[in-house]
């Protein structure tokens, strides 16, 4: 949980100078058209925007951070010794790829974040649902992927058994993407520069947040293991004169 602290404050950098400049243009955007409609009122704002960019968005990504810093943890106490003959580090590392490519990347290529202004208020309720259902499909089929690569790598050899068990994940996820409704709510002003750099900023921040968990946790944990190899291991008497 202590990594995913440290991760979540570097992710919280990469989100403030990278990502709020797109927030504010898709707001401005968003304002302007509804001063257009509505004649040039203006609702009375609840939170400020200074306060959204900097205590909410902090709270958000610090609170992830700690939350998703503990399930990883879990999923590491497993998977150490199970998945290979990898150290801490490398199981670290692995663990915090597979849930960037799990938990975000697949269900970002089949649903992406959108920017304000960009997207039917009607429908927002069904775009988060199979968001999710999106995460918990792709988080399942990885696991069974692991497990049917397990099974089968005494028959085809490792190797053939991660192709074999990737294949079938992609398969898989590939007919979900066919299946599964998509939306196109994008307005024709909306600036597409502006909706590509907003997504590829929210890719930087959860590519920051994984990366930099799976290397501090890597480290931390590796240091734990040593410490705790070297107290458990034999005293050896040395003589005296």
């Amino acid at each position: 949980m202590i990594a995913g602290v440290i991760a979540g404050a570097l992710a919280l950098a990469v989100a403030y100078f990278l990502g709020e400049s797109q927030v504010d243009a898709a707001i401005a955007l968003e304002e302007a058209h509804s001063h257009a409609a509505h004649g040039g009122g203006e609702e009375e704002e609840l939170v400020s925007r200074t306060m959204q960019a900097t205590g909410g968005l902090a709270t958000a990504l610090l609170v992830f951070g700690v939350a998703a810093g503990g399930i990883a943890a879990l999923v590491f106490a497993y998977a150490l010794g199970r998945i290979g003959k990898f150290g801490a580090r490398a199981t670290a590392a692995l663990v915090a790829g597979a849930a960037l490519l799990t938990v975000y990347v697949v269900p970002f290529l089949k649903y992406p974040a959108n920017p304000p202004a960009v997207g039917d208020p009607d429908t927002i309720g069904k775009r988060t649902t199979l968001f999710f259902l999106m995460v918990a499909l792709s988080v399942l089929l990885a696991v069974a992927a692991v497990i049917i690569g397990k099974r089968l790598a005494p028959s085809l050899g490792n190797w053939n058994a991660s192709i074999a068990a990737a294949a079938g994940f992609v398969l898989v996820i590939g007919l979900a993407y066919a299946f599964l409704p998509s939306f196109d709510e994008v307005g024709k002003d909306f600036p597409a520069t502006l909706l590509w750099k907003f997504r590829l900023s929210t890719l930087a921040v959860q590519t920051t947040f994984w990366a930099g968990f799976g290397l501090i946790f890597g480290y931390l944990t590796e240091r734990l293991l040593a410490s705790g190899n070297a107290a458990d291991a034999p005293r050896v008497a040395t003589p005296v004169g």
